[in-house]
């Protein structure tokens, strides 16, 4: 079973950059796509950025573009998300997912089968 294991989360000032990191317990992440999405209260969870096995591609969804980059190490089995320019809409608990190395899907939630418990990022002055 893999396990996605967040952290990084925390309290930050407006414009400024978090990093969040995601490493694997269990199994390894190898071959899995990789994705990180967040839910804010009363709101479905949403993608923020994935990224393939080879790292080779990533995608992110607009409001984020330009802000944060997802990248992986695979020798060590982590995921990173560097938040950078951060918004008080950017908070919201972020999760890690692991899923189907396919195109189509890596934007998608119901692409991934496994998901981490979450790590708060709140963006407040």
């Amino acid at each position: 079973q893999v396990q996605p294991v967040e952290s990084g989360g925390g309290l930050v000032q407006p414009g400024g950059s978090l990093r969040l990191s995601c490493a694997a317990s269990g199994r390894t992440f190898r071959g899995y796509a990789m994705g990180w999405f967040r839910q804010t209260p009363g709101k479905e969870r949403e993608f923020v950025a994935g990224i393939s096995w080879s790292g080779d591609s990533t995608y992110y969804t607009d409001s984020v573009k330009g802000r944060f980059t997802i990248s992986r190490d695979n020798a060590k089995d982590t995921v990173y998300l560097q938040m950078d320019s951060l918004k008080p809409e950017d908070t919201a608990v972020y999760y890690c997912a692991a899923g189907k190395n396919d195109p189509r899907t890596i934007p998608k939630a119901y692409g991934y089968d496994y998901w981490g418990q979450g790590t708060q990022v709140t963006v407040s002055s």
